[in-house]
């Protein structure tokens, strides 16, 4: 087969191996390497096989092979051996380097680190200059990770885990909650209506729905209802209004209509429509408000499932870490809310939060807000400054005025006398 090369044989460039006195690996391939070798500058230009003094590479026994990093200047002389070298550098070597230069192929190649220090060679000024500045950013990137470490610290310490007490209540979802919540921050929207939709209605006015909530807020309590019927109720009502032209006569038919629907999604027991009916004094007929119903469903597309003010109550007391005087306290102000036709251009969550922090000034009778608050909400004291001074206004005239359902419902001792509570004034006098 003849000569061949070993540019593409792995022994060239791996270490041998040794067992003894036996060569592991040996035979042929040594047999080769003496007739038929490489320029060593043409093998590999970063790295030198150094083997020993005593042995040349073609010898039976030659030293381990170590891959070592070579100078730039001496790498140079290997490359080029006919460029005379320093004075200080050229006389211990003297010998080998002018075996190399002969052109002989049994060239001994040096030992870099024996070079170094038997010479006078210095390392270049540039090299420790990089070495300096690698160390510095080294300890750079060490002072940034652990400030990194020390902000996530002190964010964890001052934002509490308020699902690690339901963590085995099944009910509770705790692996899902999150998502779940996030969900309904993405969808809210679907459930607000344009804040000047009653433009569009030629017979009705912002006055009238008042009118209309106010007095179903009292025949929900006396139907002793859920909180959650109550609010989609609201948003029944106003979905459907910002999309159908309705006469005036038939404002109060939406409404019992609208509480009908509500209560066969969220209820467990459903009034009948005759008790609809005789709460509205017998003004509709049994047809009329079926007819209705259709109508309700078939306008806003039989989607009765969207984020109201009330799951996001849920959450953000929790988050509060609340007691039952803070609750009812935020349902009062929230409750409030739903009277009013101006605060549908506040999104349900923030509706939700705005009603928690007002509650809590209100009792504390100092601005708070918490981390764990703020977090859950994605909401800062800041963003709730309008929403909570315009609660703090209907919290004071709450009880004067003809629409007093929800101060007098809140004033009962069942619902902790919430709407008793001073108003937080202070929050009124406060310029952002």
């Amino acid at each position: 087969m003849g000569s061949r090369s070993d540019e593409n044989n792995p022994g060239v460039i791996r270490p041998t191996l040794f067992q003894g006195d036996l060569r592991i690996g040996g035979g042929k391939f040594m047999a080769e390497v003496g007739h038929n070798r490489r320029a060593l500058s043409n093998i590999n230009r970063n790295t030198v096989r150094v083997v020993s003094e005593k042995h040349a590479i073609c010898d039976k026994n030659p030293s381990i092979a170590v891959h070592r990093p070579i100078t730039r200047k001496f790498a140079a002389q290997i490359a080029n051996p006919h460029q005379p070298c320093p004075e200080e550098t050229k006389k211990p070597y003297q010998n080998s380097l002018t075996s190399s230069s002969k052109g002989s192929d049994d060239c001994v190649i040096i030992d870099v680190d024996d070079y170094r220090s038997d010479s006078n060679f210095s390392e270049p000024m540039f090299v420790k200059h990089t070495e300096a500045i690698l160390d510095d950013l080294d300890d750079l990137d060490e002072i940034d990770l652990m400030e990194e470490v020390e902000m996530e610290d002190i964010v964890a310490e001052s934002i509490m885990d308020i699902d690690s007490c339901d963590s085995k209540n099944p009910l509770a979802v705790v692996d899902y909650i999150e998502d779940i919540y996030s969900y309904y921050k993405k969808t809210e929207n679907s459930s607000c209506v344009s804040p000047n939709y009653m433009v569009q209605q030629s017979d009705i006015n912002e006055k009238m729905r008042a009118i209309l909530v106010d007095w179903l807020i009292e025949v929900h309590y006396k139907f002793e209802l859920m909180d959650e019927t109550l609010f989609l109720m609201v948003n029944i009502i106003d979905r459907f209004l910002a999309r159908r032209t309705v006469e005036r006569k038939k404002l109060q038919l939406v409404g019992v209509t609208a509480m009908l629907l509500a209560c066969k999604y969220e209820e467990v027991s459903v009034p009948v429509v005759e008790d609809l009916i005789l709460i509205s004094d017998k003004a509709y007929t049994r047809k009329e408000v079926l007819d209705m119903e259709k109508l309700i469903v078939n306008t806003l597309q039989f989607n009765m499932s969207v984020p109201t003010p009330y799951v996001f109550m849920r959450r953000f007391l929790k988050a509060a870490q609340s007691d039952k005087k803070l609750e009812l306290l935020s349902f009062f102000m929230v409750e409030l809310c739903l009277v009013e036709y101006e605060m549908l251009r506040f999104r349900p969550s923030l509706l939700a939060a705005a009603a928690i922090y007002t509650a809590q000034c209100t009792l504390n009778r100092t601005k708070h807000w918490s981390k764990t608050s703020e977090w859950h909400t994605n909401y800062s004291e800041d963003q709730l400054q309008d929403c909570s001074r315009l609660m703090v206004t209907f919290h004071q005239k709450a009880g004067t005025g003809k629409l007093t359902g929800v101060h007098r419902k809140y004033c009962m001792f069942k619902f902790g006398c919430a709407a008793k509570s001073e108003p937080a004034q202070f929050l009124l006098d406060t310029q952002v």
